[in-house]
């Protein structure tokens, strides 16, 4: 399937954040998304999912036109969003029945390390094992598309190579974008990647062109 989005342009008030730019991803790719703090990676991923009022947006799956709000019902992109979705006093095990019925939990429930959790209150998480859960609740649906909003932030390297592992598996049945400024995981699963700076889209290929474009300090790449 293919996934095509052209003519995104947003601002808020007179500040303009994204400004008329367009991309594909399609099942079986992985494509990265980068920009600094405000460069409008997250604003990028929800007028896509229709959380947002873009100022112009044209979506089509497969070479059909979906409006923005149709997005939800349609089943056919899915999101993880920035921060943590789950009630806190909640436990995993309880959580992981909220979105999975029947034989379809054991994808969760035997996840890698999973069960090494799965008693706790999703507030008594570690970072990554929250991260790791959500992020399994998420990409196990069944849409063909999923948006990932930093997925790697504040995660221990235990829990990023799970998650990396997961987004590669599935990747061979879905179409996956991901934002997130740890660039050297983003790098190593993706396919194609672009760079979000002054609203313009600006495709890259590897660290240097994080740097050429200003997104890294030459001591960073």
């Amino acid at each position: 399937m293919l996934l095509e989005v052209s003519g995104l342009t947003k601002s808020f008030g007179q500040k303009p954040i994204i400004s008329d730019i367009s991309f594909t991803c399609k099942t079986a790719e992985i494509l990265g998304v980068f920009g600094k703090n405000g460069s409008g990676k997250s604003t990028l991923l929800k007028t896509i999912y229709g959380t947002l009022n873009a100022n112009s947006i044209n979506i089509s799956i497969d070479g059909k036109s979906i409006s923005p709000k149709n997005i939800i019902p349609s089943k056919l992109i899915s999101y993880l969003p920035q921060g943590s979705f789950l009630p806190k006093e909640l436990k995993v095990r309880h959580a992981i029945p909220l979105f999975y019925k029947g034989d379809k939990q054991d994808k969760i429930f035997y996840a890698p390390r999973v069960s090494s959790f799965e008693n706790k209150k999703t507030g008594q998480l570690s970072m990554g094992e929250l991260r790791y859960l959500e992020t399994l609740l998420i990409a196990h649906l069944g849409h063909p598309f999923l948006l990932l909003d930093e997925p790697f932030s504040m995660v221990e390297p235990l829990f990023k190579e799970l998650i990396k592992e997961l987004f590669l598996e599935l990747k061979s049945k879905k179409g996956i974008i991901v934002t997130d400024h740890y660039y050297r995981d983003v790098l190593e699963i993706t396919d194609r990647n672009f760079l979000l700076r002054e609203g313009k889209k600006i495709d890259i290929n590897n660290t240097s062109d994080l740097t050429t474009n200003g997104y890294l300090n030459s001591e960073d790449s």
